[in-house]
């Protein structure tokens, strides 16, 4: 194998000349076949429920049709799920070998990862650009994609000596590898099979058993409560909390690891399984403090199990009226695959209240509607949702708890997010004025890329013109904005927004990776320009915070709509004892300037060091 070196950012999609596709896909009919058949709903035309008596190749066939539609549907309103009932997939012989596109989950349906056994692989190359395919190969734009729940013995029988040599999975935000067990050969976390410059912007795994894993050109990565058998190396900001083998950081930055032996608190992603009866229930793991390691690994993930009968298994033609008034009934809800026009606001108020998406099901906000509220009460999940912002301004797409007023959610129960994404424009023109908004103390974000589109298909013209278009269309002023206290993100990716990216105002705050680029549009200094200040912070703790922790931060730059605009940090918190950043970081990815790391401290990431980051150990 070519030993994968390490490589530098440059702007991603229109910096390399993307070319965009709505293309669809029509969906499959449910497939199931073999006793003892699962009992409970029809989860619709965008669920293929695999068996394993099923032929290898009828499986092989589905998914291989699935993926040639699928692998630059990019901004296309397809969803679908494929899930795999417990049991053995593929043989030495006939292997398995599944290509995952965009918004496809691939997920077992065990109560354990190891009830599901893939021979084979479970992959994602880089998509090659230009020259008719051949060129300008990335995983930059390699988005929204799910594997969990299972185990993959890899056999790269039938296929090349560059392709054998690992399971690839070169993907960048908003994709999520959780409960997997993976054996028989290493894991690649870059293509580097195919031509260049083979970059990547990943990424998350979580409760999840590696092989020895190539981190390549991943730029920044968080792993979480897993065990690794070895790790290759780091770019720009690798992250580990909780990991069994993760490499030390005392080196920091040569090279930039970032390790903590155990994670504060987590709470791992809510998963549909079948139990021994043939009937369909989700299991809800339970909220751990300071671990390490993953939760399956002698007994069944410690938490409660729910009955599929339980939830309002919904669909997009579902009005959100008919889904309220069932949450108000009490029951949980599961959003089948598919895109949900949201006029009025999807209402979650009752306690440990569930929403799982599965397949990558989308909330898209119609006529400025806030398309999802949760109440400040304690243990409700969202987890599974993408939430786009619509053509009329939106106050907020996801709101958690009440900006004034009372919240009740508690240390031992907290709100949970969970691969919750959000997205301001990209497939269609979007706007609001915060993606996310966190008002109630006692809330986990685990995993999320909140998004401001740098790329999409609204109809703008390429280049400058078509870059201001964008700026004054697709608005987007706060990704993410924490009020509430005891608020902890593992896993906090945002971008392109146009004020400050994140701003947090609660006391006694945990970011483990967080990861920013900076608007690529802003079309002058006065359009980016906050009172005295050049440009917005990617990172802000409000004046007032006394407490505040941050291990493994990057804010990135790239104005390529107009080179000479320069942000003054890009952090800004306020300098107290309470206050700690950890190993944090800036780049320039070849456009503007970011002149110091944090409140007047560091370097100037310039075009004198495009690619090289500037580094500081600790704040203050």
């Amino acid at each position: 194998m070519p030993t994968p070196p390490p490589h530098r950012r440059l702007g991603r999609a229109l910096a390399f000349g993307l070319v965009l596709t709505t293309a669809a896909v029509a969906t499959n009919t449910p497939v199931s076949a073999g006793p003892p058949r699962p009992t409970g709903p029809t989860f619709g035309p965008n669920v293929t429920i695999f068996d394993p008596s099923m032929p290898v190749s009828q499986i092989q066939a589905t998914l291989d049709a699935a993926h040639a539609a699928q692998v630059d549907n990019e901004m296309g309103t397809t969803r679908h799920a494929y899930l795999f009932r417990p049991g053995h997939y593929g043989t030495a012989d006939q292997p398995l070998q599944i290509k995952v596109g965009y918004y496809t989950e691939i997920s077992g349906l065990g109560a354990s990862p190891t009830d599901v056994v893939i021979n084979g692989k479970v992959e994602a190359y880089n998509r090659c650009l230009t020259e008719g395919g051949t060129a300008n190969c990335i995983a930059l734009v390699n988005f929204w994609r799910t594997l969990s729940n299972l185990s993959l013995r890899i056999n790269a029988t039938g296929q090349d000596d560059c392709r054998a040599t690992a399971n690839f999975w070169a993907v960048s935000q908003a994709v999520s590898m959780r409960r997997l067990d993976i054996s028989g050969g290493g894991l690649s976390l870059m293509d580097y099979c195919t031509n260049g410059p083979q970059y990547a912007s990943g990424g998350f795994i979580a409760d999840s058993r590696l092989p020895a894993t190539t981190n390549g050109s991943q730029q920044q990565w968080l792993t979480r409560n897993s065990e690794v058998e070895s790790w290759s190396n780091a770019v720009w900001n690798q992250v580990f909390a909780g990991v069994v083998g993760a490499p030390d950081d005392a080196g920091f930055p040569d090279p930039p690891y970032t390790t903590l032996d155990t994670t504060p608190l987590s709470r791992e992603k809510p998963y549909l399984f079948v139990d021994a009866r043939g009937k369909y229930q989700v299991r809800v793991p339970a909220v751990r403090r300071d671990t390490r390691g993953i939760t399956w690994g002698t007994r069944m993930t410690p938490g409660r199990t729910i009955p599929i009968s339980d939830f309002f298994v919904a669909r997009p033609s579902d009005p959100v009226h008919v889904i309220n008034r069932e949450l108000a009934r009490g029951r949980h809800l599961l959003l089948t695959p598919g895109v949900y026009d949201v006029a009025r606001s999807i209402e979650v108020r009752r306690p440990d209240t569930i929403v799982l998406g599965i397949g990558h099901a989308t909330l898209t906000a119609v006529d400025g509607a806030v398309p999802l509220n949760v109440a400040g009460v304690p243990g409700v999940v969202v987890a599974g949702v993408t939430i786009d912002a619509g053509l009329k301004e939106s106050p907020v797409l996801l709101r958690v708890g009440r900006k004034h007023g009372r919240n009740h959610s508690t240390p031992r129960n907290p709100i949970t997010l969970s691969d919750v994404y959000f997205r301001v424009g990209g497939p269609h023109i979007g706007r609001t004025d915060t993606a996310l908004e966190v008002n109630s103390d006692h809330v986990l974000i685990d995993h999320t890329w909140v998004w401001r589109g740098d790329h999409g298909v609204e109809g703008f013209t390429e280049g400058v013109n078509g870059d201001t278009d964008r700026w004054r269309t697709n608005t987007g002023r706060y990704g993410v904005v924490v009020n509430g206290d005891h608020v902890t993100a593992t896993g906090l990716f945002v971008e392109h927004f146009q004020r400050y990216n994140t701003v947090w105002n609660g006391e006694h705050g945990t970011t483990i990776l967080y990861q920013n680029e900076l608007p690529y549009d802003p079309p002058t200094q006065a359009d980016w320009h906050n009172g005295k200040v050049n440009g917005w912070a990617g990172y802000k703790v409000g004046d007032r915070v006394r407490h505040h922790t941050l291990h493994g931060g990057g804010v990135y730059v790239f104005n390529q709509n107009n080179p000479s605009i320069r942000t003054e940090n890009g952090f800004e918190v306020p300098v107290r004892p309470g206050i700690r950043l950890r190993h944090i970081m800036t780049v320039n990815l070849s456009a503007g300037t970011i002149d110091h790391v944090v409140n007047g401290v560091g370097e100037a990431a310039d075009m004198d060091r495009v690619g090289a980051p500037v580094y500081l150990e600790q704040y203050p």
